[in-house]
């Protein structure tokens, strides 16, 4: 049955109204939204995560479903089956328990190709913008097992436990950030609005100025006049990286790089670090054999330098191998990390092992990013501290010469 998205007007309370309901055609939407005391303002047709309206072919579902709507949904979810009820009708329950119209669009469509006979994973599999290749294969090993809610409060977590990390850099990063797009804002306005003016007193005295005012005056300048072509060469720069690293070799190479940096090498080593191990402890608990779980996890690693060594160790546990060895002679992983899965394969907890590797590594990068955090600031305030006792030096040396003069 179609699912149409809508947006509405409450003839009770005068409210605006945003959500999803399905019928058999455009014509039969409009008439339950009024018998539901609504008066339709837009109704969209929804149709693979797309949506076609009368007035606005192709337009995309409206909202977005961020890392918290869909662990809210996933753990409802594992609750009304693990309270009895049958999967078509929480998939049913769900859609009114849930607030986002493009992931209550994606749910109608699930619960039709579950009702059809699909199973719950590849149902899954065909709203790939909102379900991760690691939840649509834990789900269906879930299914097999007939372990699904276990996994899908395993999934909650997973999806909890990273929006939680994501939460807590973004706002450790934020003062940071701010300071900088501040000492920036500050550096520019002096350039090119008070320098120019004070500078303006010197030139028409046609004295002798020291090489610091005579520097000054010439940056001034070309900021001033040349603003455009800066703006341009950072663009220019920014799209030549972005075509650069959009190839595969290029962006092999970059993530290479990317490993070598000062502090945010390490950083980024420990994130990956930190995926690898829930996502593989996560998959293996659930149910998963060790070379589909590889195959998952390899996919939502985000390095491709990593990734391509990764092929390595898949091949190396196909052919009988422990998961650390391989793992070892990649060169790339902490020796922490190697340690920690070689003692959860000898006492036959590499489940749990993996997970404690994951907890370690996201503690490690909280830890690392407020040393990070607490080292950018000192930097940023040194910056400007340096910036303007260059430019009142630059300022001052040509009043003193001046009232020397006279």
């Amino acid at each position: 049955m179609p699912v149409y998205e809508y947006k509405a007007i409450s003839r009770a309370t005068g409210k605006k109204v945003k959500s999803v309901i399905d019928a058999e055609s455009l014509q039969k939407a409009r008439q339950r939204l009024r018998e539901q005391d609504l008066y339709p303002t837009d109704i969209v047709e929804s149709k693979d995560g797309g949506v076609a309206t009368e007035a606005s072919p192709g337009r995309r579902a409206m909202g977005r479903v961020s890392p918290r709507d869909l662990a809210l949904m996933t753990r409802q979810f594992a609750v009304l089956l693990r309270a009895g009820m049958p999967m078509v009708e929480s998939l049913g329950a769900l859609v009114e328990q849930t607030s986002r119209p493009r992931l209550q669009s994606a749910i109608y469509d699930i619960r039709d190709k579950v009702n059809s006979g699909s199973t719950l994973g590849d149902a899954l599999a065909e709203h790939p913008r909102l379900f991760s290749s690691l939840y649509v294969n834990m789900v269906r090993a879930g299914e097999v097992s007939g372990t699904l809610e276990t996994v899908l409060f395993r999934l909650a977590d997973i999806q909890e436990h990273q929006a939680k990390l994501r939460a807590q850099i973004m706002s450790s990063l934020a003062y940071p950030a701010f300071m900088a797009l501040f000492a920036v804002s500050v550096i520019v306005f002096l350039m090119t609005v008070i320098v120019p003016r004070i500078t303006q007193i010197f030139e028409r005295q046609e004295a002798e100025l020291p090489k610091m005012t005579k520097a000054l005056i010439a940056s001034s300048s070309f900021i001033g006049h040349y603003w455009w072509l800066i703006i341009g060469v950072v663009i220019g720069i920014y799209s030549l990286w972005r075509y650069y690293i959009s190839r595969d070799e290029g962006r092999r190479q970059w993530d290479r790089v990317k490993l070598r940096f000062p502090l945010y090498g390490g950083l980024h080593l420990k994130l990956v670090c930190a995926r690898f191990s829930r996502t593989l402890g996560t998959m293996l608990s659930s149910g998963l054999t060790m070379l589909p779980a590889m195959n998952v996890v390899i996919s939502v690693l985000d390095n491709r330098h990593i990734q391509m060594h990764m092929d390595d160790v898949k091949a190396g546990v196909r052919r009988g191998r422990d998961l650390a060895k391989p793992l070892k002679e990649t060169g790339l992983f902490p020796p922490m990390m190697i340690h920690m899965i070689e003692l959860g394969q000898r006492s036959g907890e590499i489940e749990d092992m993996l997970l404690r590797v994951a907890d370690t590594y996201d503690d490690d990068v909280r830890l690392t990013i407020q040393a990070i955090v607490g080292l950018i600031e000192p930097i940023i305030i040194i910056v400007m501290g340096i910036f303007i006792g260059f430019l009142v030096l630059a300022i001052l040396l040509p009043i003193l010469n001046m009232s020397q003069n006279i």
